[in-house]
């Protein structure tokens, strides 16, 4: 049975990526849950993230997803390895779960001259060490920075972040990762949040440093997936229609999916994943 590719994230910043999957490939249909009574998960133990995170790839399997992309740094960093290959084999070894750091890392050696990277990510990203690792996995030789920057966030959730108010706490964190190495020529906004604070790290990023759009590398690299697994391709329904649920109230939903998402209304259902068993 054909059935739509899940999305996951804590909260509304993986509606960047649905944005820009969606943008890229049209024709399919996708399902969307934000765990957003639960957000954030950033600062959150190992322990809960894997958690909470399988609790909602449990729910979409039960929405049928064939295919499910975690759309979330913390949890891809967090969870998704011991999901891949703990709870996938039992769970059902026909489907998959992907997440959005390897697609970025794969990348991100096109874009550097100076092979040294930085990584800006939430407490529970950069403590996980997961980017340093990947990136040390496929470049040996490249040098990586990361810095957490806790008040990213919340700057996005609360409607800050294109305030006059916002521009210390990017500024300070922008200016700590440089100090660590000059050299970086290239910064992996490595949260999904961190889009909207884009214009805001473009002032005060050098403009010979490039900022990696994490959005539309995770798009390629599920189109070259689905173009590479075709047993998986045609497991997913094309009607290019998309669902959105989340664990909180609808209204704050359709509300704050405004800021992430383009689209003028976007309707979803309240449901609770601490069911999914």
């Amino acid at each position: 049975m054909n059935a739509p590719i899940g999305i996951f994230d804590s909260g509304y910043g993986g509606l960047t990526i649905l944005e820009k999957i969606r943008k890229r490939l049209p024709e399919y249909d996708y399902v969307y849950l934000g765990d957003n009574a639960r957000t954030p998960y950033g600062n959150r133990s190992f322990e809960i993230v894997y958690e909470f995170t399988l609790q909602a790839v449990k729910w979409l399997f039960k929405q049928n997803c064939p295919l499910i992309i975690i759309a979330c740094n913390t949890a891809s960093a967090k969870a998704l390895r011991t999901i891949q290959q703990k709870d996938l084999p039992q769970l059902d070894p026909q489907r998959r779960v992907l997440g959005v750091i390897r697609p970025t890392v794969e990348n991100i050696g096109q874009i550097t001259h100076t092979r040294h990277i930085g990584i800006l990510g939430t407490s529970g990203t950069v403590s996980s060490g997961s980017y340093p690792i990947e990136i040390k996995k496929l470049y040996p030789d490249f040098i990586v920075e990361s810095e957490a920057c806790p008040m990213w966030v919340p700057l996005v959730e609360n409607n800050e972040y294109d305030k006059p108010g916002a521009d210390y706490f990017v500024q300070q964190h922008i200016n700590n990762i440089l100090a660590k190495d000059p050299l970086i020529d290239t910064i992996v906004p490595a949260c999904t949040h961190y889009p909207l604070l884009k214009k805001k790290i473009y002032a005060f990023l050098p403009k010979s440093i490039k900022l990696v759009s994490q959005g539309k590398l995770v798009a390629k690299s599920l189109e070259n997936y689905l173009h590479r697994h075709p047993e998986m391709e045609t497991r997913c329904s094309k009607n290019a229609a998309c669902r959105f649920y989340t664990t909180e109230s609808e209204l704050k939903f359709a509300t704050m999916a405004s800021l992430f998402f383009k689209e003028k209304k976007v309707v979803a259902e309240r449901i609770n994943i601490e069911d999914a068993k």
